[in-house]
């Protein structure tokens, strides 16, 4: 029997404000607060003072939720946002409004999460809303429904409606029974061919406000279908009435898996332009997915076209430390090294060196690529080398650049860290580096913190020489990140939780 129990109307926020207060009266010795804690939370039975003040508003949380009989948080949090809705579905809202609202995307929230569950719920609690409408019947797969729909009035294929005034087919290509419930994939692509053939708009969607300061976008059916549900059929039919994909949205989503059978599907299109090559190109190299990058540049990707985000492929290839197979396939269909960066005029030459990168570099040599790096960037490509006597030269030769390479340092032994470049890492130390070095501000790409020392960096990522090395160079082994983590803590959430494909 829980301790607690969930009322008619619950409030997540006051249940999160409960959980601030608990954690903050065990801190201060609470008596109550810890009997709470030692009864509810699996690992803390005696919690010490100490161990107290490193339990983190999670813990807490969980003490709530298993209060009221759930074994988690996230658990506890469905059910009492559940009841939440049935309420509001109860006193204010159509079930059928209410059902659309919870079968589509979140408007305000990421666009590819969500589950079924909610409107499963009330699918069963109202089993009327199977017939209720024509943007219903759409989003569930019922090709019959929809085409009586159709038949009674023609409009109802363009006409605008529902809780968030959309049509119809904007409904069935942003539902998550299109994502989710892959069964009725070809039964709700078929409810797009009904929809299209009586005049749907294949180019429909709804606007959202991005950015600062702001700006309007389409959020396109074909977004929905391609680039969040991966539909391959919904994707065909969009395409086969007209579809048009370069939105700011379908190339850069559709890459977001390393099943590439949607991005195939658009690609043999033929209908991506240029830009959206190049997009696709990207962010294939953000998700280190070769095969992907190869399918891009197979079918026109311009390894060397200046995107958006003022780098082109090649460039984003280096940045993300891609493996040597992505960056030849981009030599192999023509990358310019020697093409400068639009952010802070380095090209890949200088841009390899500062990641570490002597594969890379070497990688240009051998194609005939020849830059003349001086300064700093021949400092640094002479450490990513393993060249510690030529670095030691440029660097006793002028107080100016050993200066920027002390300042340097902590960032530039992170990077070849996480590079595996065990001689630069080598080299680096040998020339002064402190192996405790910080890389103040962290990656956010890697998910690695401000104050990230280079070991903590390669026990995240693997690089067990690298971390050997700097173990026996003096690194601190409890060292600790801005979010209190230990190198070790990142070596087994490596093991465990790492969302990085191994190459």
């Amino acid at each position: 029997m829980p301790d607690r129990s969930i009322p008619d109307r619950p409030d997540l926020e006051q249940y999160r404000k409960q959980a601030k207060e608990l954690l903050h009266s065990a801190r201060a010795g609470d008596p109550d607060a810890l009997v709470r804690i030692r009864k509810h939370h699996p690992r803390a039975h005696e919690p010490t003072s100490g161990e107290l003040q490193h339990h983190k508003l999670a813990d807490a949380q969980l003490v709530i939720a298993r209060e009221h009989g759930f074994a988690s948080w996230p658990a506890f949090q469905k059910q009492v946002e559940h009841l939440r809705m049935m309420r509001s579905v109860k006193l204010h809202e159509a079930p059928a409004d209410a059902f659309i609202k919870v079968a589509c995307v979140d408007r305000q929230g990421w666009h590819g999460g969500g589950t079924l569950e909610h409107a499963q719920a009330l699918l069963a609690q109202y089993p009327e809303i199977v017939k209720a409408n024509i943007c219903c019947a759409a989003v569930l797969g019922d090709e019959a429904a929809v085409r009586n729909w159709l038949a009674r009035d023609r409009e109802l294929a363009v006409a605008k409606g529902g809780p968030h005034g959309w049509d119809a087919l904007t409904y069935l290509c942003f539902s998550h029974f299109l994502r989710i419930d892959k069964a009725r994939s070809e039964k709700i692509a078929a409810c797009a061919r009904a929809l299209l053939e009586r005049g749907a708009n294949a180019n429909t969607g709804w606007m959202e406000e991005i950015d600062t300061p702001p700006r309007k976008i389409i959020e396109s059916a074909i977004y929905g279908a391609a680039g969040i549900a991966q539909s391959v059929a919904v994707t065909q039919v969009l395409l086969e009435f007209g579809a048009d994909p370069n939105d700011e949205e379908t190339p850069y989503h559709v890459t977001e898996t390393y099943d590439n059978d949607v991005l195939k599907v658009l690609l043999r299109s033929g209908r991506l332009n240029e830009r959206s090559l190049a997009t696709v190109a990207m962010r294939k190299c953000d998700w280190h997915d070769d095969a992907g990058l190869l399918l891009a540049l197979e079918h026109g990707a311009d390894p060397n076209f200046m995107t958006v985000w003022k780098h082109t492929p090649l460039h984003q290839s280096i940045r993300r430390d891609n493996g040597l197979v992505m960056i030849e396939q981009l030599l192999d269909h023509g990358a310019d090294p020697l093409i400068e960066n639009a952010l802070d005029g380095r090209n890949a030459f200088q841009m390899a060196a500062y990641h570490g990168r002597a594969d890379i570099l070497d990688a240009f040599d051998g194609r005939g690529f020849t830059c003349d790096m001086k300064g700093m960037d021949a400092v640094v490509a002479a450490c990513a080398r393993g060249d510690r006597g030529a670095a030691q030269a440029l660097l006793d030769g002028s107080p100016d650049l050993r200066a920027q390479f002390e300042a340097m340092g902590g960032i530039l032994l992170a990077r070849f860290a996480g590079a595996g470049n065990d001689a630069g890492v080598r080299t680096l130390i040998a020339l002064g580096v402190s192996p405790n070095a910080v890389w103040a501000l962290g990656g956010g790409y890697w998910d690695l913190a401000p104050g990230s020392t280079a070991l903590h960096v390669a026990a995240w990522r693997a690089n067990h020489q690298v971390v050997a090395t700097l173990i026996a160079a003096g690194s601190d082994v409890n060292a600790r990140d801005a979010r209190d983590r230990t190198a070790l803590q990142l070596a087994v959430k490596a093991c465990t939780d790492s969302y990085w494909k191994v190459e």
